[in-house]
């Protein structure tokens, strides 16, 4: 018998990765920009190198965001990443790495998210195989945040 197939309920969350200059404001004048038009920053994470910093962003109007990056030149990528609402911050953590674990999934990069609706923490994470990823947190129980409930 075929396991069953799971139906995502939304479309699955972007992440964009923005090279930024490695200078004081950048990142300000970055979350300014975006805050014009109405663009909220849900989650964050900051690689800073010597030249760059490369800002990790999960906003609540990607596909405007996306616009505003191309019309003013900000050098960018997307990718789709897994968001999870946990319950319990500690042991809902170490259960959802240990089934991730379990199914031989690797987690390429994870970032906690600011607090979603009904105040749940959040974690996204990157891994090498959303499709499977996502059915194996499915069946486990967790609930997966889609782009349409983050998006305010």
């Amino acid at each position: 018998m075929e396991p069953p197939v799971i139906v995502e309920p939304g479309s699955p969350v972007r992440q964009f990765a923005v090279m930024l200059p490695n200078r004081a404001g950048a990142l300000a004048a970055l979350v300014k920009l975006l805050r014009t038009s109405a663009i909220e920053v849900l989650g964050l994470s900051v690689q800073d190198s010597r030249d760059a910093t490369i800002a990790r962003l999960i906003l609540s109007d990607p596909d405007t965001a996306e616009h505003i990056f191309i019309e003013k030149g900000i050098p960018h990528t997307t990718c789709d990443v897994i968001v999870v609402a946990l319950r319990e911050s500690g042991p809902g953590l170490l259960q959802c790495l240990d089934h991730l674990m379990g199914a031989e999934t690797n987690i390429d990069f994870a970032y906690s998210l600011m607090p979603g609706p009904e105040g749940r923490s959040m974690l996204a994470m990157h891994v090498e195989d959303y499709e499977f990823a996502v059915t194996v947190l499915q069946t486990s129980g967790f609930k997966l945040m889609y782009q349409e409930d983050l998006s305010r």
